[in-house]
């Protein structure tokens, strides 16, 4: 069995990584593309279900996690706890399954620690002036939580250069078609060419 890919792919609020990634799945296969799915403290809202949505856990549990060193990653947001189980992403990634790993570049950080082997990608905005635009037509979040997120974006932005891949959304259908082909072009890597291509090499190689 070829071993799947782990993606971590982050950027600034209002950015369109959620975007790109719900539009990439679209256009793969179920069985060959995944969104990690994160355990978390925080109360299950309407519409969610768990194991689907987040796992969904009591503090304690998430703690005793953490003390087992269970995750690749987590972190505190406003009072609830957020983590990626490593042993979850490892069985998905052993059947074939590619895994996408939405988290901030201190997310990230943490899971290149743990499995080197992923491929990371960064995506940017073409400007502040359209992140702002962008921001503020959600229709969301006050004009004080919108100068917040702003301030935020800049010092997520420093961290570009810690990846291995960068993507412009600048125009959405380019920025999909520039995440397919990182995705493609990963499939391509002489390592899994040759796993999925072995007895052709041979009989090509064979005298």
């Amino acid at each position: 069995m070829i071993q799947g890919t782990l993606y971590i792919v982050s950027a600034p609020s209002g950015a369109g990584k959620s975007s790109l990634i719900q539009a990439l799945l679209k256009t793969q296969p179920l069985y060959d593309t995944q969104v990690s799915v994160s355990h978390t403290t925080r109360p299950m809202r309407p519409g969610e279900n768990h194991g689907e949505h987040y796992f969904f856990v009591t503090e304690e549990e998430f703690k005793s996690m953490i003390a087992s060193g269970d995750f690749i990653e987590h972190a505190c947001v406003f009072g609830n706890y957020y983590g990626t189980s490593g042993k979850v992403i490892k069985q998905i990634l052993a059947s074939g399954v590619d895994v996408f790993l939405d988290i901030d570049w201190q997310g990230a950080q943490q899971v290149r620690k743990k499995m080197p082997e992923a491929r990371s990608i960064f995506i940017l905005p073409p400007s502040k002036e359209e992140l702002y635009r962008r921001l503020r037509g959600r229709g969301q979040d006050s004009e004080e939580v919108i100068a917040k997120r702003m301030s935020q974006a800049v010092s997520e932005m420093e961290h570009f250069n810690e990846y291995d891949y960068l993507l412009i959304n600048d125009d959405f259908n380019t920025a999909l078609a520039d995440l397919q082909s990182i995705i493609r072009s990963e499939k391509l890597r002489l390592d899994r060419q040759t796993l999925r291509h072995g007895d052709l090499i041979s009989k090509l190689l064979a005298d």
